[in-house]
């Protein structure tokens, strides 16, 4: 299988030219003959990068309160229009496709990774279990729901969004249902790519994918509250896309500040080789001394009504 990282910008808080952003790189990876591709963490519609540049906390602020209103309206629905033309696409093109969305439910907006099925449409929406730090101020909690793993041609492919990929539980969960890939989606950093990665393919004995985004000041909109505070962001976006095998090594080390598709071929074999030492959810596990349970049920408004 051909697997890869999509390492791009993204027109930040505008859904309408994302979703041409996202069906231009699919297209792209249908001319690589590319059959599974992952995008960063919110691709769609955007990171909530003002947070920790603009004093976030401060209760009752107005430009606050105006950003957060821009943010969600700018966040797309699992049911909306924008989803709909992308399912279509991966659909026609035959790329299964993991996508970092802003999701908007009622009032609150998820950090979502959705994966789209050319033979199934959406097969999982998984919202990040606990936001990071100030991400908190922005972000719903998940939950479980999408804790799944989904069989596409020859391989069995897990994801999670940013430092969730750092709970041990989370990965645990995944790699009981009998992984080959995993994928980790990144607001883009190597910072938080370099490490992470080659831990997972190691200790899964997976391959591991990173797909981490890259910023421009210039995909700012000029009526965002804090639009003059995005004009340095540093190396907060500068990418961070990656691929490591399942001996824990690079296939692809991180990608600094380039935008292009990260590309690997993988073979599942190799992942059952790597398994003869070591197997994290077989013959290495002991379920009876230490048990794993996991609430896939969806939490939302609906779970506090009668």
């Amino acid at each position: 299988m051909r697997i890869a990282a999509a390492q791009a910008r993204c027109p930040w808080l505008d859904p309408q030219a994302g979703t041409a952003k996202v069906l231009d790189v699919l297209k792209q990876a249908r001319a690589g003959e590319i059959d599974l591709i992952a995008f960063p963490e919110t691709f769609l519609s955007g990171y909530p990068f003002w947070v920790d540049k603009t004093d976030g906390a401060q209760f009752g602020n107005a430009d606050q309160k105006r950003a957060y209103a821009y943010y969600l309206d700018a966040a797309v629905e699992l049911h909306g229009p924008e989803l709909a033309t992308i399912t279509e696409a991966v659909r026609d093109l035959g790329v299964f496709t993991y996508l970092g969305i802003t999701e908007r439910s009622a009032g609150t907006v998820y950090c979502t990774l959705v994966a789209i099925s050319p033979d199934h449409g959406v097969v999982s929406a998984h919202r990040k279990l606990m936001p990071t730090f100030e991400e908190r101020l922005v972000w719903g909690i998940g939950d479980g729901h999408g804790l799944r793993a989904h069989a596409y041609k020859d391989i069995r492919v897990s994801g999670l969004n940013c430092w969730e990929n750092w709970m041990p539980t989370a990965r645990q969960a995944l790699y009981a249902q009998g992984i080959d890939l995993h994928v980790s989606v990144w607001p883009g950093s190597t910072s938080l790519t370099k490490d992470i990665t080659r831990f997972v393919a190691r200790e899964g004995r997976v391959y591991s994918l990173a797909a981490g985004a890259l910023f421009s000041y210039a995909d700012v909109p000029a009526d965002f509250p804090f639009h003059e505070a995005l004009k340095d962001l540093g190396s907060r976006a500068d990418g961070g896309s990656a691929i490591a095998g399942p001996d824990g090594e690079w296939i692809v080390e991180p990608v600094s500040g380039e935008e292009r598709l990260v590309v690997a071929d993988i073979d599942p074999a190799v992942v059952r080789g790597e398994r003869q030492a070591f197997d994290p959810a077989g013959h290495y596990n002991r379920p009876d001394v230490l048990r794993l349970e996991v609430n896939r049920r969806r939490l939302g408004a609906a779970d506090f009504t009668e």
